[in-house]
């Protein structure tokens, strides 16, 4: 039985590392591609490493481009959506979770039919309301319609649910209102679920790549994913210079998700513990 065992794990073991090989082939491909020239990138059979590092593709990408503006944008559209995303649905989630009122679970559900729909079709009567608010080419194009989601509140409220009534009564009879428990109690409690929406919310903004193209026009409002696809030429593309501000480009998301990943697994796994 023990050697059975130690072969399962063996086997299990070789699976894992054969999926992560998989997984991270494509990234150290992206990489060794970013320090090649235009002519290695392009031979066939393809050529895995370098025969010089052209380091010079990363200064390019600054210089040929306003890539830092890219950068700065992205930055900005980010914090912003992420902040409102985590107060907006947080008071929506503590709303339908701990407020009785009639009808909760029926607008509750009426609420997360918007899931079902896809979010391409909001892009005509979204794009509507910008050109008709006049904010086209703006930033605050970017960041209004990222500011609120379905998918944030249905993940708090399951969060909020998991909590004991005996905290909210306590506080009810020192005294608190609805927003004083949210804010002082719950708010803080929440922190697992929160990190886990703040981390969907930047990977879903920093990578939002159709809206950014449909709202702006002008190179120094666009964010990076929008940016990037402009170094795709109609009949050409330096891949070379693509890759390296594409690795420029994802390396904030690596660190975010190293730093957090443990309390983004806890706070996924504390929201499915009650419905």
């Amino acid at each position: 039985m023990e050697n059975v065992s130690k072969s399962r794990k063996l086997v299990i073991h070789l699976l894992l590392l054969c999926g992560a090989i998989l997984m991270i082939g494509p990234f150290l491909w992206m990489i060794l591609t970013s320090l090649k020239t235009v002519g290695e990138a392009a031979q066939i059979p393809p050529k895995i490493f370098p025969e010089v590092f052209q380091w010079s593709n990363y200064k390019e990408i600054f210089d040929s481009f306003p890539f830092a503006g890219f950068y700065w944008n992205t930055f900005i559209t980010t914090i912003i959506k992420t902040i409102g995303q985590l107060f907006l649905c947080s008071l929506a989630a503590y709303a339908f979770a701990r407020i009785k009122f009639p009808g909760r679970n029926f607008f509750f559900i009426l609420y997360l039919s918007v899931l079902r729909i896809p979010p391409q079709a909001f892009l005509i009567p979204q794009y509507q309301i910008i050109a008709n608010l006049d904010l086209l080419n703006t930033l605050t194009a970017l960041v209004l319609p990222g500011l609120f989601s379905a998918f944030g509140t249905f993940l708090l409220r399951q969060f909020f649910m998991t909590m004991p009534d005996e905290l909210e009564e306590a506080a009810k009879i020192d005294g608190c209102n609805h927003f004083q428990i949210y804010w002082r109690i719950m708010l803080p409690l929440a922190k697992p679920g929160l990190i886990a929406l703040a981390i969907f919310t930047i990977l879903w903004s920093w990578n939002d790549f159709l809206w950014p193209l449909i709202v702006n026009s002008s190179p120094d409002k666009m964010p990076l994913s929008a940016g990037l696809a402009s170094l795709q030429g109609q009949y050409s593309t330096n891949y070379p210079v693509l890759m390296a501000g594409t690795f420029l480009a994802s390396w904030p998301l690596i660190i975010i998700f190293m730093l957090f990943q443990k309390a983004f697994v806890e706070g996924i796994a504390l929201s499915g513990r009650k419905g």
